[in-house]
């Protein structure tokens, strides 16, 4: 029976709590898995500045700032080897200034799969909510792969994972695809805004109006102007009735229209527009309509519409037809 007075009885002193992070904490604020910390301490000496033998890792302010320097240069697609190096050399006492990325929610990442290094960092950033480092990834990528690959090969794979989270954990991750979709709109405009494309008639470019996702359609118009192709942008969930008034006003050669599910993609609406014609008598013409995106699969395809099946076939159509 122990004493009521004793160090181990009910009315023993608190001990004093470690200061710091655990490195599982510091997992979910990085994004990535608590092996690859220990990874990264066994290979390349990252580690806690004060570890105490017998007692778990605990990661100081300092220590979290080199950390999330090697996270930000990995990103960039840096060698793991050489992000240590410098991570340790930029700041290896070095408290952090603020700014840095929030926690991630749980512990994992998102699960993208055989990706690109870009796609891998644009995950990681965005399961931090580091916005500024998710924004200069997709800049990046679009700089350098160009818009086609960039959306291909590296926006397309992490939102789809944000959004296969997001539907098996229920609002868990809803923030993470909220950021990394707004920032993919942003690069996508901006690559879009370009100006003086080639003179001549341009395509339209539409959701189906109950059609409420609009980052495809931002897709193709980033990669016409990066052609130099001409286009009307309307957006998601134009109205049957604008659609069909800005087809007639405007005599586009090739129409071009996003359906994300079967529900959104209204063949009747389609065929309707493929049908509108302009000009003069002895001299009408048509459109040619494109049925993009999964919701176009199996009959659903207005006769005589093309169907690509990948941003790239899109473009090469959509080009063809105006030139």
């Amino acid at each position: 029976m122990t004493a009521p007075n004793s160090p181990t009885g009910p009315n023993a002193p608190t001990a004093p709590a470690q200061p710091g992070l655990t490195t599982g904490a510091l997992a979910r604020r990085l994004g990535v898995s608590p092996t690859t910390i220990r990874s990264w301490e066994r290979r390349y000496g990252i580690g806690p500045a004060h570890h105490a033998p017998g007692r778990h890792r605990r990661w100081e302010p300092h220590d979290v700032a080199v950390l999330e320097e090697m996270c930000r240069l990995t990103a960039r697609g840096v060698a793991p080897a050489e992000a240590a190096r410098s991570a340790l050399a930029a700041s290896p006492d070095t408290p952090p200034t603020g700014g840095g990325a929030a926690p991630g929610p749980g512990g994992r990442t998102l699960a993208v799969g055989t990706v690109r290094p870009e796609c891998r960092g644009l995950a990681r950033a965005a399961v931090r909510l580091d916005a500024p480092e998710v924004a200069r990834i997709l800049r990046r990528s679009v700089e350098d792969l160009g818009p086609v690959i960039a959306w291909t090969e590296v926006m397309t794979p992490a939102l789809r994972a944000a959004g296969r989270t997001w539907a098996a954990e229920g609002e868990r991750y809803v923030e993470v695809e909220h950021l990394l979709s707004w920032h993919v709109a942003a690069v996508l405009r901006r690559a879009a805004d370009r100006p003086d494309p080639a003179p001549g008639p341009a395509a339209l470019l539409a959701g189906m109006p109950t059609e409420l996702h609009a980052l495809p359609l931002e897709a193709v118009a980033a990669g016409l102007a990066d052609r130099g192709l001409p286009f009307r942008m309307f957006g998601p969930a134009l109205p049957p009735e604008a659609l069909v008034e800005a087809v007639r006003r405007t005599g586009p050669p090739a129409v071009l229209l996003w359906s994300q599910v079967a529900r959104t993609a209204d063949r009747a609406l389609a065929a309707r527009v493929a049908h509108l014609t302009w000009g003069p008598h002895g001299a009408r013409t048509r459109p040619v309509v494109l049925a993009a995106g999964p919701g176009w699969s199996g009959t659903r395809r207005p006769p005589g519409a093309l169907r690509p099946r990948d941003l790239a076939t899109a473009l090469d159509q959509l080009e063809d037809l105006l030139r």
